[in-house]
């Protein structure tokens, strides 16, 4: 059953009016940029203090760090809102709980966004992070020897695939936490017409995935579909949670299985009654706290060594 703090989540953000509706579809896009910045606090809580909240540039990526203390493991982390919208901003409460109960620093991405940006910006400003980070994250006090990647939907898509190339380039990654991952182009899962009611469809799934990658070609290339990857193994151990009530849940089950057949160490956690986008919502669902501090414990029992 939807817990009954989902439905009341999703009455805290604007709805489009009938003239916003109306508009040609870039105008409804900045409109969901707009409303989802707006219901950011409520949604999400107000910021509260760390140590260290610094925005930096990561050669010419804006990026923000969050840490307790000096000589931490990193997260770097990749905001969701299907490479369209999202923000530093809108994960902001979310980082900062990960790095105030995990004791790692966590380095939240402002990657390029579609329909400005199309594939693969996107996964070149998370590449730019990474290296920025491994040859610069000394002078900004960090452990980088220790270092870690995630996202949520979009931005587990993102995450996953610059730890695949990672491994590629012999420079492999630590760890990754993939929380709902959007992985397949194709939206083909039977979750899609099983929970598609419940605030992600297929069609608005498909649009995303045609506004990020417009070549459909490429849709299906590894740096794009993970699933289509022929060979897992060597990807850092995961924690992957996906929520019953999403249609991402089947892909992401799938993407777990994969890696463990590949002999990659998964732990996979569904949380139960919530649905996409559940996780950044901290101040209004008890779930979303409950992940954020799985993927401390996660990134504490991975990275403190």
């Amino acid at each position: 059953m939807l817990h009954p703090q989902v439905t009341a989540a999703a009455e805290l953000r604007r709805r489009p009016s009938s003239e916003a509706l109306a508009a040609d579809p870039y105008q409804r896009l900045l409109g969901v940029r707009a409303a989802m910045e707006e219901s950011n606090e409520a949604e999400s809580g107000p910021a509260w203090a760390l140590p260290v909240v610094a925005d930096f540039d990561a050669d010419g990526v804006p990026c923000r760090l969050y840490a307790t203390r000096t000589g931490t493991p990193v997260l770097v982390y990749l905001h969701g809102g299907g490479w369209c919208y999202g923000s530093i901003e809108t994960v902001d409460r979310f980082c900062r709980r990960v790095a105030e109960r995990s004791g790692c620093a966590v380095v939240s991405v402002g990657y390029r966004l579609a329909p400005e940006h199309v594939f693969p910006a996107a996964v070149e400003d998370a590449e730019t992070v990474v290296s920025y980070l491994r040859r610069s994250g000394a002078d900004l006090g960090l452990d980088v020897s220790r270092l870690a990647i995630g996202g949520d939907s979009a931005g587990g898509q993102l995450a996953t695939v610059t730890a695949r190339r990672q491994r590629d380039a012999a420079t492999p990654l630590d760890f990754q936490v993939l929380i709902y991952p959007a992985l397949d182009p194709l939206t083909s899962a039977e979750s899609y017409d099983e929970v598609g009611e419940y605030g992600l469809d297929r069609a608005s799934m498909k649009l995303a995935w045609e506004t990020f990658v417009p070549d459909p070609v490429r849709r299906l290339t590894p740096d794009v579909a993970p699933l289509a990857v022929a060979d897992l193994s060597g990807m850092p151990p995961t924690l992957l949670i996906t929520a019953e009530y999403d249609a991402l849940r089947d892909e992401g089950a799938d993407y777990a299985d994969a890696l463990i057949a590949a002999g990659v160490p998964v732990v996979h956690t569904r949380y139960m009654g919530v649905n996409h986008g559940f996780a950044r919502k901290l101040a209004t669902i008890d779930a979303a706290r409950a992940a954020a501090d799985q993927v401390a414990s996660a990134l504490r029992s991975a990275l403190t060594f």
